[in-house]
């Protein structure tokens, strides 16, 4: 991936090419074109059926060659404009996956007359030429990196076009009104009004309630999409680390009966649900005895600070119902929820420690080392953080470019609603609706600059 720019003013009457697979070796590597002579250029180079005269979505078996020189046997794919990804012909050439033939078949294909594609620049073409919206455009881009079910679904979802209908109809209800608005400027002189005032407040309040689903939904949707943050944290020999191997189900931590034994912080990824969870295993919390345990456990309230969930481990067999209440009541902050583990309960001497869970601190009995409970502590914590607002209908937003759009697009309609209430003239209504249109017109790319372009597309792989 480049930072090379990318721009309309690229001219897509040239024929572009790229390697559409990942780099490096594979049984087989796919390599793409698109454009007005895609296959023309491909069938110069092809030794077979002439591809030219072949129908669309079809496949052709046959051998690139150089001259005399045969580079490999290949499999040929035609999609003829406008039924392909570009909505351009589209070639793609299924050959082994050498990197030395990959090469050698794109040199050949460029000196024939393709130029090589920049980042993005296919699915660019696609948006350019109406095969898809911004939104789902950017969709692609996120669905290549999700590495999780519900992040695969979450970009499935606006793919398809979800995300982008529902602004698509707040849009047209907004231009409606704003066509009202603009005919009464024309009759400016004669103090009519062809817009209803409260049916457009209604309708203002009915899309900031839309939008303010959407941006709510932009929580859930940057945890999936970057993996919720997970601190596992308590008082040194709790069982934190015991905790994490069992959660894991490999021995990812060291374990000692010794305190002070996890110095540093150790992340792991562990999916549960279809959501990855960034484990954290962090130092014991205690009045560190040296500078280096001092270190860990600053280490420790700093994840814990940015934690978005945090499962609290503690020994019910040596910790107090008051310790535990002094603990929870230093890690409590606004807006993470805590679990709090209660460990070795396969020990002989329990507390008859009583809990009482909450919407912010819930409790579990658990053994770490027995591996008692774990698979309930994988329920819980899959429950507390997404909390059953993924069912796979719902709109998520998970691009910030989005979440930014939406804000000012709210904040546009709130000018409009105060200037109603004033009341302020016409004209001004006109301007605050053109403000809400043109941001959501931002996100789905009716409106869009080159700056703009460049700054989405510059970011996908080359070859898509």
């Amino acid at each position: 991936m480049t930072n090379e720019s990318i721009s309309t003013s690229t001219q897509t009457e040239d024929t572009i090419v790229a390697l559409s697979t990942a780099n490096g070796f594979g049984a087989i590597a796919v390599i793409r074109l698109s454009g007005l002579q895609a296959i023309e250029i491909a069938n110069a180079v092809f030794r077979g059926k002439n591809l030219e005269k072949q129908a669309s979505h079809t496949l052709h078996f046959g051998q690139i060659a150089d001259g005399e020189i045969v580079l490999d046997d290949v499999v040929v794919a035609l999609f003829i404009a406008p039924k392909s990804y570009t909505k351009e012909d589209v070639v793609e050439i299924s050959c082994h996956g050498s990197p030395y033939i990959v090469q050698a078949i794109i040199k050949l294909l460029l000196q024939t007359g393709a130029r090589a594609a920049k980042p993005g620049e296919f699915t660019l073409r696609a948006f350019l030429n109406g095969q898809l919206d911004l939104s789902q455009a950017e969709a692609v881009a996120d669905l290549i990196a999700s590495d999780s079910k519900a992040s695969h679904q979450i970009a499935m979802q606006q793919l398809r076009g979800g995300f982008s209908s529902q602004l698509q109809v707040l849009r047209e209800k907004l231009v409606n009104f704003a066509s009202l608005i603009e005919l009464e400027l024309d009759f400016g002189e004669e103090d009519v009004e062809f817009a209803n005032r409260d049916q457009l407040k209604n309708l203002i309040l009915e899309i900031n309630k839309v939008i303010f689903e959407l941006i709510r939904s932009f929580e859930l949707g940057n945890v999936i999409k970057q993996g919720v943050n997970t601190v596992i944290a308590g008082r040194p020999n709790a069982g934190k680390s015991t905790l994490l191997n069992a959660l894991l189900n490999e021995d990812r931590a060291i374990i000692s009966e010794i305190p002070g034994t996890t110095r540093d912080t150790i992340e792991e990824i562990l999916n549960i649900s279809g959501v990855n969870f960034r484990l954290i295993d962090t130092a014991g919390i205690r009045e560190a005895t040296d500078t280096i345990e001092a270190i860990g456990v600053q280490k420790t309230m700093d994840k814990i600070s940015t934690s978005a969930l945090l499962v609290y481990v503690f020994d019910v067999n040596e910790l107090s119902e008051t310790d535990l209440q002094t603990d929870l009541e230093k890690l409590q902050r606004e807006g993470m929820p805590i679990i709090a583990a209660a460990n070795k309960v396969d020990l002989a001497g329990k507390n008859s420690i009583h809990f009482n869970s909450s919407d912010e601190i819930k409790f579990l009995e658990i053994s770490a080392k027995e591996k008692q409970h774990i698979d309930e502590l994988k329920t819980l914590i899959y429950n507390t953080a997404i909390q059953g607002r993924l069912t796979g209908e719902e709109t998520v937003i998970t691009n910030i470019r989005h979440l930014e759009a939406l804000k000012r697009t709210n904040e546009a309609l709130k000018r409009v609603l105060y200037g109603m209430e004033n009341p302020v003239t016409s004209d001004f209504l006109a301007m605050d609706i053109k403000q809400a249109l043109y941001y959501l017109g931002e996100i789905t790319g009716a409106v869009t600059t080159d700056d703009l372009l460049e700054n989405i597309f510059s970011k996908f792989c080359i070859g898509k």
